[in-house]
């Protein structure tokens, strides 16, 4: 049987997490979510994150077509595990088919058509924090009971880093869209000032004006402006 060195594990965990805050945009991070998963998880032959919106299951970051087709199916049958997961139903974090050869009371329908795709085994973990839910973090096996309970506490730690870096991420990746729009409103705001000789707050209510009008986003009006030097229309 084999003995999980944990201070070696807890070493690479140290450095999955720096590395997953070290990334640079949301994409990379979570495609190195996704990797990590396949590198640390006992057992996983491939990873991906479903984020639903609304009953429309999107499926992000994927190592494998495997993961994609997995995600259909469980949008299309609106049951599964990830699904599950996503939706954090019943308070449960972490969500287990041990092996899909044998029958699944939880997921009958899932399982037996997931046969058909692969799958032997396969877990999923809510990603959260305390202030949002972002979806569920999804590992696969193609063979039947590859996860031990090394495997799952591995999954767990994971999804928890997981789920501080990806909402790191996207709060920056806000953060920076907002100072972006805010940045082409201001010159667009200065080629309307200087064309049409009006003050800055003219300028700004002529935006919005437009946005309304059109409606059309108050960033979109500004950078056609930009683009243009001036409203066309």
């Amino acid at each position: 049987m084999m003995v999980m060195d944990w201070e070696a594990f807890a070493e690479r965990m140290a450095t999955m997490a720096r590395d997953l805050l070290a990334q640079d945009s949301v994409e990379a991070t979570l495609d190195r979510i996704s990797a990590c998963a396949v590198d640390i998880v006992e057992g996983c032959d491939a990873a991906g994150i479903l984020v639903l919106h609304g009953s429309r299951a999107e499926s992000l970051a994927p190592t494998e077509g495997l993961v994609v087709r997995s995600d259909r199916l469980q949008e299309r049958l609106r049951e599964g595990p990830c699904f599950d997961a996503a939706r954090r139903l019943d308070g449960e974090r972490v969500f287990r088919i041990k092996d899909f050869t044998e029958p699944e009371e939880r997921w009958p329908d899932f399982v037996s058509e997931a046969r058909g795709l692969g799958i032997g085994s396969m877990m999923g973990f809510l990603l959260y924090t305390e202030q949002e839910n972002l979806g569920a973090l999804n590992l696969y096996s193609r063979h039947p009971a590859a996860f031990t309970k090394a495997s799952e506490t591995a999954g767990w730690l994971l999804a928890s880093h997981a789920a501080v870096a990806f909402s790191s991420a996207r709060t920056a990746d806000q953060l920076q869209q907002a100072l972006q729009t805010r940045h082409t409103i201001g010159e667009a705001m200065g080629i309307l000032m200087e064309r049409l000789k009006v003050s800055e707050d003219d300028a700004f209510a002529l935006i919005r004006r437009v946005s309304q009008e059109r409606n059309v986003k108050l960033r979109d009006i500004a950078r056609q402006i930009c683009e243009s030097g001036g409203i066309d229309g």
